[in-house]
């Protein structure tokens, strides 16, 4: 298994990275991505530290805190050997400060995520939204803190739009303070725009990504073809209208290049899609899920092998979009707005002069 740096922090950590939302089931939208138990996880995580897969990925909102216990509890007498990740932000409670990124709910999501996951320190510690009603510099100054007591070891943040990143970053360097060092985003095959801003901002920050959602929202399965119901099983049914919007057309397109270099490879599409991430600037580890050890062993795989540049330069044709302003006027200039990524210069229109 490879390694990477997240960022550039001294922290090495595996190029995949066991995303614990399924562990629990305890509200009806995390039944609809699995509802595994303690016994299960022990045998996945058994799996993936066989593999090489050391880093471990939760919240606290995470069916109210039972994948962090359950979590937990799986790990016993594996610590030492482990990277644990977790976050905070979303509600844990009824009351108006029970969410958000305060000194008050950070202080006390800590703590509790410290206690259902049987630690003493959280490897990685993230805030999971940008919280607008809170002075960025109380949440920095918080999680500085916590760093400086030993309780977090490094911070990173998800969701973040670029100027959140850019502003955090910022208060930090003004004060001295610990910076995120990692960037939990959605990216996938089906949804680039991670690309426009994110990207070039990590790293130009030295600000590595944790990828989540690698397969679209579940929607690179290879379940979900051209001309083909939705499959009876699919999370889709539950949880498509809290995820991202893709047309069913731009879907189909993406697929049909996956499947075609998933049989050049003798791969599954889903391993293609998440190699495909593995080899874009920036990503220092990709969050994998399963609900059970098949589906977890395919996911490991996706490491294993290397696509050539055509193949890439394939699902980039394929996955390509339009992008918004000011990225579409950026782009037509190059030379001056070098991107990290190729572009598809039909697509993305980057030779004319003009406005």
């Amino acid at each position: 298994m490879e390694y990477r740096q997240l960022g550039r922090s001294g922290l090495k950590v595996p190029v995949l990275c066991f995303g614990a939302a399924t562990f629990g089931g305890g509200t009806e939208f995390f039944r609809a991505w699995g509802a595994t138990d303690v016994e299960e996880a022990k045998s996945l995580i058994g799996l993936c530290l066989d593999a090489g897969v050391n880093f471990f990925d939760t919240a606290d909102g995470y069916s109210n805190g039972l994948s962090e216990e359950i979590l937990g509890k799986a790990i016993e007498g594996t610590r030492h050997d482990v990277l644990l990740s977790t976050k905070s932000y979303f509600p844990m409670g009824e009351g108006p400060n029970d969410r958000g990124s305060s000194r008050y709910h950070i202080l006390d999501a800590v703590e509790g995520s410290l206690k259902r996951l049987g630690t003493d320190y959280i490897d990685v510690y993230h805030m999971h939204g940008f919280d607008a009603l809170t002075p960025v510099e109380e949440t920095l100054d918080t999680l500085n803190t916590l760093v400086r007591s030993g309780k977090v070891r490094y911070i990173a943040c998800s969701n973040f739009s670029g100027w959140h990143l850019m502003k955090s970053l910022a208060v930090s360097d003004r004060y001295g303070w610990a910076r995120y060092v990692g960037y939990q985003g959605y990216y996938s095959l089906v949804g680039r725009d991670y690309e426009w801003e994110l990207m070039p901002l990590v790293l130009d920050q030295g600000v590595g990504t944790l990828v989540w959602s690698p397969l679209g929202w579940g929607r690179l399965t290879g379940k979900i073809r051209r001309g083909q119901p939705l499959p009876e099983t699919s999370r889709l049914h539950k949880t498509a209208d809290q995820g991202p919007d893709v047309e069913d057309e731009y879907l189909y397109r993406v697929v049909d290049a996956l499947d075609a270099v998933a049989k050049e490879t003798g791969r599954s599409i889903p391993q293609v899609a998440i190699n495909w991430l593995l080899e874009r600037p920036s990503v220092s580890s990709v969050v994998i899920g399963a609900r059970n050890e098949e589906q977890l062993k395919q996911n490991l795989a996706a490491a294993d092998f290397k696509l050539t540049e055509t193949q890439m330069a394939r699902l980039d044709k394929a996955s390509a979009r339009a992008a918004v302003y000011p990225y579409w006027h950026q782009h037509k200039y190059p030379e001056r707005n070098p991107t990290p990524v190729p572009l598809d210069p039909k697509v993305y229109n980057t030779n004319p002069p003009g406005r």
